[in-house]
């Protein structure tokens, strides 16, 4: 670090500041899931998984929300046994079951009934502030449910005074909330999973969108709208796949769908979507219908599988334990890391200073003057 740049990082009054090369606000924390289809879709990678920052489920009712949300929290407070959860409660849609079907410590969590946005908001950056300064470098897994069914202190006093306008303050607050919990969130190294809304838009081919404005699409690092198919055996409804579309993401290639299933008499597989991925990446072949098999080392073998018995470390271990599955995998899910500017000049191309056809005559988008 140079003399003026010492200088500089002396007389800053920012706590934390440092040189980039040595600022402890990059270094990644990862709390890997049982699932590594869940990694895959936080990360872009079968070797990372959630991070710190707001990640927002958002979907109709009944799409899984709440329950990837709770595999979430399970696997935060496994990796760290002394975090705690703040868990802020709208819709009381998630009942302790949900926590002890996971076995997750419920006296580790502090349950927070919530009213409305502005009730949320001053409890929540309160909090955060308190354990910056009283708990530092502490262990706190954050979950809201939902962001989407609350309510703006405005449109509930409207409805007490018999009102009916409508109610202009609700984005704005959930802006404002978002923006400010944001900096603590990334500086405290703290994950906030946060439960949303979708509605449809009015266009010709209308599409999902998450409600309550830019703002907290602007604030989130990964926004995933969940899908949902029905799993039928014959003509009997076995279970769920949970699709997660990734709307938004600083790590996976957005539009990436990841099938999560959802079985009624036994939960989630561990490897549930994992063939997919496999085929993607030319390490699962089909010889023949309803069967599978491994490429390992490049060499595909002779062994077939049938699709339930792929549900397994034995099908997937050899293939987790190679190093260049992983590193494909990445190569196709994961926000490249790479140089952002090349050097290569497509020379059929005209461009400006380059191109043997350009004659200086046209401006740089091509239009003639």
């Amino acid at each position: 670090m140079s003399s003026m740049l010492k200088a500089l990082k002396k007389n800053s009054i920012i706590e934390g500041t440092d040189g980039l090369d040595n600022s402890v606000f990059f270094d990644e924390e990862d709390v890997l899931l049982d699932i590594p289809l869940m990694n895959l879709a936080f990360s872009g990678s079968l070797r990372r998984g959630l991070k710190p920052g707001l990640t927002l489920f958002a979907g109709p009712s009944k799409h899984g929300k709440s329950v990837l949300s709770n595999v979430c929290a399970k696997a935060y407070m496994t990796k760290y046994p002394d975090a705690i959860m703040l868990f802020y409660d709208s819709e009381f849609g998630t009942p302790k079951s949900y926590f002890d079907s996971l076995d997750i410590d419920t006296s580790r969590i502090l349950h927070m009934p919530l009213l409305n946005i502005e009730n949320l908001k001053f409890d929540l950056v309160k909090q955060l502030d308190m354990i910056k300064k009283e708990y530092p470098g502490a262990k706190v897994f954050i979950y809201i449910d939902s962001l989407g069914n609350l309510a703006s202190k405005k449109e509930a006093e409207d409805a007490l005074e018999g009102k009916a306008k409508a109610d202009m303050t609700r984005a704005k607050e959930l802006k404002s909330l978002t923006r400010i919990v944001t900096p603590y969130l990334r500086i405290m190294k703290i994950v906030m999973v946060g439960v949303a809304h979708v509605y449809q838009t009015m266009e010709l081919f209308s599409k999902a969108v998450v409600s309550g404005g830019s703002g907290i699409m602007y604030s989130s690092d990964q926004v995933f709208i969940m899908g949902r198919q029905q799993e039928k055996e014959g003509k009997e409804i076995t279970g769920f796949n949970l699709i997660m579309n990734v709307e938004k993401s600083r790590y996976c290639k957005e539009k990436s769908k990841f099938p999560i299933e959802m079985r009624f008499d036994g939960g989630m597989n561990k490897y549930t979507g994992m063939l997919e991925v496999g085929m993607n990446v030319g390490y699962i072949k089909k010889p023949s219908n309803g069967w599978y098999s491994r490429v390992i080392e490049g060499v595909q073998e002779d062994q077939k599988w049938r699709a339930k018995d792929t549900n397994s470390s034995k099908f997937w271990g050899p293939l987790f334990a190679e190093e260049k599955f992983h590193s494909d995998v990445e190569t196709m899910y994961q926000i490249s890391s790479g140089k952002l500017i090349h050097d290569e000049v497509d020379t059929n191309e005209t461009m400006l200073g380059g191109g043997d056809d350009w004659d200086g005559g046209d401006d740089f988008l091509g239009n003639d003057e």
